[in-house]
């Protein structure tokens, strides 16, 4: 299975992610993008920008384990993570996630693993510049509880 994982400060583009997976994934019939942006906004405050911290070799560890996990769950052809870090304006892109399989289902299933995963068990940490200041972000139950769903694995095709 082809797998690209990376974790930069420089942005990403889409078209060339995903040319590059078609390229090298075989037996594509179906590519599940996700792409997520900084909010200008975090429950009732504007954020005008966040900044993206993390340890290097931890990091890259853990998304490596979280893609190893998806494609021990779905029958992939490839996946390509990207994440962000520095400090990013709010509406730039932040994360892409690509997952090529031969079937729809197991690449909407396993895009989805990877941004719940990723929002609980990478180690990023977020903090969030406003017109008030800044502050570090909290984690949230709502993401736990979106991870916590994947706890029984299952396999879809």
């Amino acid at each position: 299975m082809y797998r690209r994982i990376q974790v930069s400060e420089a942005d990403f583009s889409v078209d060339e992610e995903s040319s590059r997976l078609m390229a090298q994934a075989q037996g594509v019939g179906a590519i599940c993008s996700f792409v997520g942006y900084v909010r200008d906004f975090n429950d009732a405050s504007s954020v005008q920008s966040i900044f993206l911290e993390h340890y290097p070799a931890m990091t890259e560890k853990a998304l490596e384990g979280i893609v190893t996990e998806a494609a021990q769950r779905w029958s992939l052809k490839g996946v390509t993570l990207i994440h962000r870090v520095g400090e990013l304006k709010s509406c730039e892109r932040i994360v892409l996630a690509l997952v090529a399989s031969q079937h729809r289902a197991d690449a909407f299933a396993a895009c989805e693993f990877l941004m719940d995963y990723l929002k609980q068990r990478a180690p990023f940490w977020k903090k969030e510049v406003g017109p008030e200041g800044s502050t570090w972000v909290a984690s949230k139950a709502s993401d736990e509880a979106r991870a916590a769903r994947w706890d029984t694995p299952s396999k879809t095709s």
